[in-house]
């Protein structure tokens, strides 16, 4: 059976829970999944690239290439 297959099937199974415990522990195992496969994927920095980084944040900030902190949180609302 292929991977569609079998996404057709678990959802099938998904819609017929009625048990809302059920339905939070699943979303919790979804989350902590999906979280442990970033965190696979994530590959330390190597100094030389932070330093470049911190250097192009002061670089942006000498030369206005900056966002105020307001108005980010207020462009981060949207986002949703």
């Amino acid at each position: 059976m292929n991977i569609q297959a079998r996404k057709l099937i678990l959802i099938e199974e998904f819609l017929r829970i009625s048990d809302e415990n059920l339905i939070t522990k699943l979303e919790l195992l979804i989350r902590q999944e999906k979280q442990t496969v970033q965190e696979k994927d994530l590959k330390p920095m190597l100094l030389n690239e932070f330093h470049d980084m911190i250097d192009r944040a002061k670089q942006d900030s000498v030369t206005g290439r900056v966002i105020p902190h307001r108005e980010l949180k207020e462009k981060v609302k949207t986002w949703k």
